[in-house]
């Protein structure tokens, strides 16, 4: 770094010059937030915003910074109202119209999904996210409409209720698609659906985003995602471009109720994941049996940097999720970049025939 770099500039005076400011941050925490488990992040956040403020950086750069703060405590505030409640995003094109056979199976799927209490998430368009919305019904649909300079309404089902939530920045909408999502349903679409596509096997394949079911859904005899797929093999995996696996993150459906169950049997052992330290944990409803645990070395240890897999208990760093601890934990060194791989190991975990039968050990 230079030595009159204007970044290094302000780490000397934020060292030096602005001792009082630290103090003060830590007394307002105490004020707002003394006893939460969260309470360093908030000072973080806070001294953050007054780096910026001594840095006097430009007035759009700082509206960036205050909109996007605004707008996301603003969403989380809003879908704390649906905490712990199954949700699966579903994209598709606007441009659908409703005698389209495409519209009744979008209709469709919402209705499998609030039969099985699941809530669809769309962007509360129309086409593919009206009559997804429409077959859900209200109490089982989200909206993450997005403000245009154009007017931009959503879709009648959900306008103006509580589960209508705007957003300002495209951005942050997409990233409560995929952050608030137990899975993912894609219809076929324009140049927005295959953005979200492939943002979404980005996400995923790199580990940014958590492993969920990624479905493409189409009509019996559609040939939208097939030829998807043999353009991802012919010219992806062929090419090395990507791993042959990584074409395990896709499912392809015919129907709203095989999608459904693809759904249904990803949730049906597995519950969820979580990286403590060096350790990947897949939290199970049920244990593997002994025969299944044997398994496991030879057909995914390719996936561990070392050791291998390891099923237990509860971790102690595992405190601030207490209503997760009877679930059995699946524990091995995950090389993060295998995740076709462990998407098949998580179909291996939900077979019946490896879980363990009441009453063994």
């Amino acid at each position: 770094m230079q030595e009159n770099d204007p970044a290094d500039y302000l780490s000397r005076h934020w060292q030096t010059g602005s001792s009082a400011i630290p103090v003060k941050v830590d007394e307002l925490i105490q004020l707002c937030a003394a006893d939460s488990e969260n309470a360093s992040l908030y000072r973080d956040m806070l001294l953050d915003v007054i780096r910026m403020a001594q840095a006097d950086r430009n007035r759009w750069d700082a509206k960036i910074m205050l909109h996007t703060i605004r707008e996301m405590e603003q969403a989380f505030s809003r879908m704390e109202i649906f905490k712990r409640r199954r949700k699966v995003t579903v994209f598709g094109s606007a441009r659908t119209p409703p005698d389209h056979p495409l519209y009744d199976l979008a209709r469709a799927m919402g209705a499998e999904l609030a039969a099985n209490d699941y809530m669809a998430i769309t962007g509360a368009g129309g086409g593919i996210m009206t009559a997804t919305h429409e077959g859900a019904g209200l109490d089982h649909s989200l909206g993450f409409n997005i403000t245009l300079p154009f007017e931009q309404r959503s879709n009648s089902v959900v306008h103006d209720t509580s589960h209508d939530l705007s957003f300002g920045f495209f951005f942050l909408r997409k990233l409560f698609f995929i952050k608030e999502a137990d899975a993912l349903i894609l219809c076929p679409g324009g140049f927005g659906t295959l953005d979200e596509a492939l943002e979404v096997l980005t996400l995923v394949q790199t580990g940014k985003s958590p492993m969920v079911p990624i479905i493409l859904l189409d009509q019996p005899d559609g040939q939208y995602w097939q030829a998807f797929l043999q353009f991802l093999r012919s010219q992806l995996a062929d090419n090395h471009y990507i791993k042959p696996d990584d074409i395990n993150l896709l499912t392809p459906c015919a129907s709203p109720a095989q999608a459904m169950q693809v759904v249904l049997d990803f949730y049906s052992n597995y519950h969820s994941s979580r990286r403590v330290g060096e350790q990947f944990m897949l939290r199970l409803n049920q244990p593997l049996n002994e025969q299944a645990l044997a398994q496991l070395d030879a057909r995914f240890g390719h996936i561990c940097r070392s050791g291998g897999f390891v099923q237990q208990g509860v971790c102690e760093m595992e405190q601030d999720e207490p209503e997760l601890g009877s679930l059995t934990r699946l524990c091995f060194d995950f090389n993060e970049r295998d995740q076709g791989s462990l998407r098949a190991l998580i179909d291996f975990i939900n077979r019946p025939e490896n879980h363990q039968t009441r009453g063994t050990a």
